[in-house]
């Protein structure tokens, strides 16, 4: 029989680095939290070989005498639960298990001063060296105030372990993300993060200075020095308070800031997701996914939100302690959360009304380009002269056409006779033509306006579907000849099931045989609309779902998938007052910047980049 026995401190400390420094990145981290929560100002960091070699964190906190530097690097040591208190941690460490976990697998030395000379001598600070383990040195050193903790050849004596760590550039790649994530956290500390330090002139690869407070504007201005300008310019700041009761029936307050990406603003990945609990930085999937709800009928599904989120929430209404890097978040009620971001990002996104990303508008201006009209102009040439050549004329790429009414199954509302407005009299300006059938282009008092019929008007009758089911069932048109759908048996169940949910959307049908379906109403809303695509559409939709989801928890889908198929389609002409029509609709409704996929509704080319085009400028 096996006996049980009691490890020893250096293989415990092994043990723990295995959760805690699982690469140099998590070292790197532990380490600036560390510097953070000594109250320091300005935070340098240097790195070599992605901190695979090299990492040492410099900062102006308020350093260590010796006692406390060699309790430090003993396990569960630390000064950030003074009351031994596990439901109220207000810093960022808190465990005392990084420091010593890092020294069984490194060389780990810490200088640290804290402005009062304790030794003596002319020497201002106190240095300690432990080597996997080993305790090599602990003496007095010349040093200024604060604390430099360096970290060199990590896993360097468990091959093991260093043959599972990435190439350079990706192991770089993760430091710098976390120091950009403590960075935003606090904009009122200044960092700076260097690598290559030991190969000659480093490579600065961020810096950014400390800003006066930790107010808003503050944050805005880091985030934009983090994020690039390019991410600021196409956010709307979040601002959300809301009061609850806790278990005591105390008035407490919970809050919401930071910056979200308009729709159109969007990336392939989820990255570019900086979520933080009482500046904390967390990978929570409540809160992804809650940020992901916010979102949900206005990016297509491999498209993922740019935004950079501060929760801000009391001590004892989180639970910071159910991860080993502290990267996970508990909270006691955590659909009071999921329901204060939704709502906030909700409320900032309406607020945003018909914009559309500026990097959009910036692309279709690159894609322009200088013709070669020397090659072509044989082709329009003329025989003989200006008077007795018959000139062919090349097509035609803006179409205008005479007033109209506007016909009965466009979905949209306009004057029976034609008035043109005038540019400078609405935001997205008065529409003077198409081009292929499919782009109305317009123009305002200094720019060129194009807009995507088919998905501008796919948004705005979304939008009233949404109004609609805000205030109850969806009105349904009866027709006048059911449609019967032939799908296979699986699917036909899939649609027979959720009949009575569908109904409530305006979609009335039935049963008819084990692989038909009959479709007796459409949802008046879209008008004439073709029920078989429809119908199979929807059966997609509940075959990638499954049966546990219920049609309500998936409103947004299923009205985005109907307001698809009764929308204005590519290639469909429309006259001048129908133009102006949707125009004028998108201007006053929410999020028609975008269509329901993320994809932009309208770009727009200003003058003065047009007279650039042109050499004007």
């Amino acid at each position: 029989m096996p006996l049980i026995r009691r490890l020893p401190d250096t293989l415990v400390n092994q043990i723990a680095a295995g959760e805690v420094v699982e690469r140099p990145a998590a070292a790197l981290k532990e380490l600036v939290e560390n510097a953070l929560d000594s109250g320091a100002r300005r935070i340098v960091i240097d790195l070599e070989n992605g901190g695979i070699d090299h990492i040492s964190v410099t900062d102006d906190g308020c350093g260590m005498d010796p006692e406390q530097l060699r309790l430090a690097v003993e396990r569960h040591a630390t000064s950030k639960l003074p009351d031994g208190d596990l439901s109220v941690i207000t810093t960022l460490g808190f465990r005392g298990e990084a420091l010593p976990s890092i020294a069984s697998v490194a060389v780990l030395s810490i200088t640290s001063h804290t402005g009062t000379n304790h030794t003596g001598s002319g020497a201002t600070g106190w240095r300690l060296v432990i080597d996997n383990g080993r305790l090599v040195e602990d003496g007095p050193a010349a040093a200024p105030p604060g604390t430099r903790v360096a970290i060199d050849n990590l896993f360097a004596a468990v091959p093991a372990r260093r043959k599972f760590l990435r190439s350079e550039r990706s192991e770089l790649a993760a430091c710098l993300d976390v120091v950009r994530r403590l960075a935003m956290a606090r904009a009122d500390v200044a960092f700076e993060l260097r690598h290559g330090t030991r190969g000659g002139a480093p490579r600065r690869l961020l810096s950014v200075a400390a800003g006066m407070d930790a107010s808003p504007v503050s944050l805005v201005a880091r985030l934009a020095a983090l994020l690039g300008p390019d991410f600021a310019d196409n956010s709307v700041p979040i601002d959300l308070d809301r009061g609850f009761a806790d278990s005591n029936e105390t008035e407490q307050r919970i809050g919401l800031g930071g910056l979200a990406a308009i729709p159109t603003y969007n990336r392939g990945i989820a990255d570019h997701q900086y979520l933080f609990v009482n500046n904390r930085p967390v990978k929570d999937r409540l809160l992804v996914g809650a940020l992901r709800g916010a979102y949900q009928d206005l990016l297509a599904r491999d498209r993922h939100p740019v935004a950079a989120l501060f929760l801000t929430v009391p001590h004892d209404f989180v639970d910071v302690n159910v991860h080993p890097a502290k990267t996970e978040v508990r909270f006691r009620d955590a659909a009071l959360v999921r329901g204060l971001i939704v709502s906030g990002l909700r409320r900032a996104l309406d607020a945003a009304g018909h914009r559309a990303s500026t990097h959009v508008s910036a692309a279709a201006l690159g894609a322009f380009a200088v013709p070669d009209f020397a090659a072509a102009a044989p082709q329009y040439a003329c025989a003989a002269g200006w008077g007795d050549a018959s000139l062919a004329e090349p097509p035609r790429l803006f179409t205008e056409f005479p007033p109209a009414f506007v016909s009965p199954d466009s979905g949209l509302s306009a004057p029976t006779h034609f008035a043109a407005p005038a540019a400078a009299s609405h935001p997205l300006g008065a529409a003077r033509g198409q081009i292929a059938n499919t782009y109305i282009v317009a123009e305002t008092e200094d720019a060129l306006i194009l807009v995507d019929q088919h998905a501008a008007h796919e948004r705005l009758t979304l939008e009233r579907m949404n109004a609609a089911l805000g205030k109850g069932a969806v009105a349904s048109q009866a027709l006048l000849i059911p449609q019967l759908v032939e799908l296979d048996e699986i699917a036909a169940g899939r649609i027979a099931d959720r009949a009575t949910e569908l109904a409530e959307l305006g979609l009335e049908v039935e049963a008819f045989g084990p692989a038909s379906i009959l479709v007796r109403a459409t949802p008046a809303l879209l008008g004439p609309t073709d029920a078989v695509a429809l119908v199979r559409d929807l059966a997609d939709d509940l075959s990638a779902w499954g049966r546990a989801v219920t049609l309500k928890e998936r409103l947004d889908s299923i009205a985005a998938t109907m307001a698809c198929h009764g929308s204005v389609r590519a290639g469909r002409v429309l006259s001048i007052a129908e133009m102006n029509a949707l125009l004028r609709e998108m201007e006053v409704t929410p999020h028609s910047g975008q269509c329901n996929h993320g994809r932009p509704t309208w770009v727009r080319l200003a003058r003065t980049d047009i007279e650039k085009l042109f050499g004007r400028r």
